[in-house]
């Protein structure tokens, strides 16, 4: 009997030209978060003492006047969500999308998604764009990703995220998305938000969740399905410096995210050039993100608090049911366990 191995075909080997472009791409999406913030307001400063200093006034004020924008609507631009940039980073890592169960477009939906990593890269790139079909997926859907408020007041990169649809993860923005007359839309929010970016590391597997109810209240509040969402590999993709608890290392961590509202967090991946060297460019891990089944909510706007808590223990379960599902398949020991904190 001729060996099995013998009829599979032969994987495609990558030419040098599409290596780089995946290189690229991966590296244009650390770029945009690491550098576009503090060189949007340098430049802002800058202009300040030059002849051109007319154009950051107008600018700030037009950022005053444009402040509510964000949080009613946005400026999504939806050719953006189809950059060929974005499908050269998928299949740099490779990331991919799975669906495990149907979402039809006569609801609404508060989608939990875990763990928020370093740069959220896998919730980014599966439902701010196109690379892995999600619209094809899931049709008449509409996704949003909620993020920080306050990177909405830094000039120039806030109308760059409200291109792709990112919101403000205020209840006023999170509202207006779930208040839309027309349905299907998908509510994307990074549930562990900053406190779970301080956990991440490689090999871990922790989802911030314990003192985690607002985004119940808010499926509460408009009869929103809750779907739980598990990116597996998304904590592998940079190696991270992690300090003790109580240190003064921590100590001014802490106080620099509850002081600017952003969190500061020390990681590295690869050399551009050299895989053997630190750097900026992620490390080519796959990345899954699969999206579990709706947990049917009731409208109720004044909710009380046995029904919040009986909501948070049913996403809590089956989250820990969807990890468990498919950890072995993403590459996962079956020894390992996802950590509630």
């Amino acid at each position: 009997m001729a060996d099995s191995t013998s009829s599979m075909p032969p994987r495609p080997v990558k030419t040098l030209k599409k290596q780089w472009l995946e290189v690229l791409g991966a590296m244009y999406y650390v770029i945009t978060f690491v550098a576009l913030v503090p060189f949007s307001i340098v430049l802002l400063l800058f202009l300040l003492f030059t002849r051109l200093w007319p154009l950051s006034v107008l600018y700030m004020l037009w950022i005053y006047l444009d402040r509510h924008t964000p949080s009613q609507g946005g400026r999504r631009w939806k050719w953006t969500r189809t950059w060929a940039i974005w499908k050269h980073q998928r299949d740099y890592f490779p990331i991919k999308l799975v669906k495990t169960a149907e979402l039809p477009p006569s609801q609404n939906y508060v989608l939990g998604s875990h763990p928020h990593g370093i740069m959220c890269t896998g919730s980014f790139s599966n439902f701010t764009t196109e690379c892995n079909a999600f619209s094809r997926l899931f049709p008449g859907l509409q996704p949003w990703l909620a993020t920080l408020t306050r990177v909405f007041y830094i000039p120039i990169f806030r109308d760059y995220i409200m291109a792709f649809g990112l919101r403000p993860v205020s209840r006023q923005s999170l509202d207006f998305v779930l208040s839309q007359p027309q349905r299907g839309q998908a509510m994307v929010i990074m549930i562990g938000g900053g406190k779970e970016l301080f956990s991440t590391a490689p090999g871990r597997h922790l989802a911030k969740l314990h003192d985690r109810k607002g985004f119940v209240r808010l499926a509460l509040r408009h009869g929103a399905s809750m779907v739980p969402v598990y990116s597996f590999g998304e904590n592998d993709i940079f190696k991270t410096k992690a300090f003790i608890e109580g240190s003064w290392q921590h100590l001014c961590q802490s106080l620099y995210h509850e002081i600017v509202g952003l969190p500061f967090y020390i990681f590295w991946g690869r050399g551009l050039f050299s895989p053997n060297s630190w750097g900026l460019l992620p490390l080519p891990v796959p990345i899954t993100t699969v999206v579990g089944g709706p947990i049917p909510v009731p409208q109720c706007s004044n909710a009380s608090e046995e029904q919040v808590d009986h909501y948070h223990r049913l996403y809590m379960d089956a989250l820990e049911r969807l990890f468990e599902e498919h950890k072995e398949s993403c590459g996962v020991p079956a020894s390992t366990r996802l950590t509630f904190f």
